[in-house]
């Protein structure tokens, strides 16, 4: 069954990591941060809008429709002053017209079925000459072959029905900038980016991260003894596996209102 954001046993999935350093060198190169205000649409429990305001932010508005994962995002960024989380959703925000320098919705897009919609809100909370950051995968994304360090396409290959689900959920590229196009932005520019996930010293960490469904939530599909097999198919296609540097593909839009 899909994951229930709003199930506590699912609270801290998505707050026990950092962003990696990649994606911040990719997002710092095409905006400068220092001194703006930045709406995180989807914040889950606050990973990126604590390295928003790392990057340098003023003032970060976390905002999720999850209010336990909310609670878990405000456990989490203790000593971030310039960070609040609010609830509300990609619809309708319930924030200030023309509040923000930079919109992010990472993670989000393949939640929701009105892509204008959730748009022309990104468009109406920024600023003129702000930005809109949108980062998702597209299914050429998701159906790369796995590796010892692409571990997610071990997942389609053990269950193409999986593959099947995850594609179906994913916009196109062209789907996704017809739709900035349509909100009102001017320009869209695409980058492809490859983000480690995490690093694991050994197998058992990232067999513990796979059974634990942590921050996968393709993998709330798959009952207890499926992802038992998920974990044993992983391993037997990387039998030899010192450190595991696991990696995802996504793609960028940055749009400028």
């Amino acid at each position: 069954m899909p994951i229930n954001f709003h199930d506590k046993t699912n609270q801290n999935t998505y707050s026990s990591r950092k962003a990696d350093p990649t994606w911040i060198e990719t997002v710092g190169k095409e905006i400068d941060l220092r001194g703006k205000r930045v709406l995180d649409i989807g914040c889950g429990g606050g990973i990126y809008s604590r390295a928003l305001a790392d990057m340098g932010a003023a003032y970060v508005t976390g905002l999720d429709f999850s209010r336990e994962l909310l609670e878990a995002a405000d456990r989490a960024s203790e000593g971030y002053p310039q960070i609040e989380f609010v609830y509300g959703n990609a619809y309708e925000t319930g924030r200030e017209e023309e509040a923000y320098d930079l919109v992010l919705e990472r993670a989000v897009i393949h939640h929701l079925d009105q892509l204008p919609a959730a748009f022309a809100e990104c468009f109406r909370v920024l600023r003129p000459g702000g930005f809109c950051l949108i980062q998702d995968r597209t299914p050429e994304d998701c159906l790369l072959p796995g590796s010892s360090t692409h571990i997610k396409g071990y997942f389609f290959e053990k269950f193409p029905a999986l593959a099947e689900k995850e594609v179906s959920r994913r916009y196109s590229s062209a789907a996704v900038q017809s739709a900035l196009k349509e909100a009102g932005f001017s320009s869209v520019k695409e980058i492809s980016l490859w983000e480690v996930r995490k690093k694991y010293s050994d197998i058992s960490g990232l067999r513990h991260d796979i059974l634990e469904r942590t921050g996968r939530s393709i993998l709330h599909e798959l009952n207890d003894s499926k992802l038992a097999g998920l974990v044993g198919y992983i391993e037997s296609r990387l039998p030899d596996a010192g450190v595991i540097i696991e990696e995802d593909r996504w793609t960028i839009w940055l749009a400028v209102k």
